[in-house]
């Protein structure tokens, strides 16, 4: 099982510490080093950032939001930091959810979000093998050239003048529902688990049957070596949280069913209803320990070694570590050898 350095995207202002972190995970051998965005920061720049100054860890996107850019755009975004980084990138792209799309891309979400992910990564993989003119002809959400109505009727497809580094360049999803999950593994070469138990991965059985070879899973967890256990997992309570309460309306949040699905959803209805009701401390309490515990690794040092363990014996195939501390990082280096 590769690592990853998760560095997420970021809060009121960049981080400091951000290239330093990439550069000792380089050093410990981590493989991959990854950003994301929400609605502030975006992925890609940050990670060019990382790239110019590291030589050999890989760098990747979970995710880069697909309404923020047309697939061309991505594509383009994708296939320059390849070539400036010697051909280190990794595209892991996401729907995001109805509440940001519309309310900050100012774009529908869009009611097959199935249909709409295979069209995106359809253009994208033209882009990168470069045989042709792009073209989706008959695309319902990314038609190329466009044929609108309100179009002029005057456009031509092209043919991408930068030769891409690599035509298969990874491209990776981060999926929550069972039939997009199911998708990711036909259409791409990995998946990016928002949250991942070892001990319920038969949550996900249905969906991950026939895996092609070399299918990469890397789901993302906080990790923390301390001696206080509860203590250690109050950043993992703030980020469920948030996402269960906040990123989403209470009648349609894929992180809240997702977490109903792993067999919590008396308590993730909770969570949403206290975090929609203004009650954001209480929300944070409100998510069980033992939930939290699961899809981290939080403790002392024989803990995390224990129960690292149970990650390495699954299909998991990278661990994407979210964590600010160069011990926490170094620790997990030598335990997972």
């Amino acid at each position: 099982m590769r690592l990853g350095l998760a560095l997420g995207y970021w809060g009121r202002g960049p981080s400091a510490e951000h290239v330093p972190l990439a550069q000792e995970a380089e050093r410990l051998g981590y493989d991959s080093v990854w950003t994301a965005e929400s609605w502030g920061s975006d992925a890609f720049t940050p990670l060019t950032w990382i790239a110019a100054q590291t030589s050999r860890i890989r760098l990747g996107t979970a995710v880069a939001q697909m309404a923020a850019r047309s697939p061309t755009t991505t594509a383009m975004h994708a296939l320059t930091l390849d070539h400036l980084s010697g051909g280190r990138m990794m595209l892991g792209l996401g729907l995001s959810g109805p509440q940001v799309v519309e309310g900050w891309y100012g774009r529908p979400f869009p009611k097959s979000p199935l249909t709409a992910t295979r069209e995106y990564v359809d253009v994208i993989r033209q882009v990168l093998r470069r045989e042709g003119p792009v073209e989706v002809a008959d695309g319902r959400f990314h038609p190329l050239p466009y044929r609108g109505e309100d179009g002029t009727g005057l456009g031509k497809a092209l043919k991408p003048i930068t030769h891409p580094l690599r035509a298969r360049l990874p491209v990776l999803l981060g999926a929550e529902g069972p039939k997009n999950i199911a998708q990711t593994t036909r259409i791409a070469d990995g998946w990016l688990p928002l949250y991942w138990s070892p001990t319920r991965t038969d949550v996900y059985e249905a969906s991950l049957t026939d895996l092609p070879e070399g299918f990469t899973i890397a789901p993302m967890a906080r990790v923390k070596v301390c001696d206080d256990v509860s203590e250690g997992l109050l950043p993992v309570k703030a980020m469920l949280g948030f996402y269960i309460g906040g990123m989403g309306h209470s009648a349609r949040n894929f992180h809240a069913d997702l977490m109903a699905r792993m067999g919590y959803e008396a308590e993730a209805r909770r969570i949403q209803e206290l975090f929609l009701e203004g009650r954001r401390e209480e929300a944070v309490l409100a998510v069980p320990d033992a939930f939290a515990d699961e899809i981290s690794l939080v403790g002392p040092r024989e803990r995390i070694a224990e129960r690292l363990e149970l990650w390495r014996k699954g299909p998991v195939t990278d661990l994407l570590v979210l964590s600010p501390d160069r011990e926490t990082l170094r620790v997990l280096a030598e335990l997972n050898g």
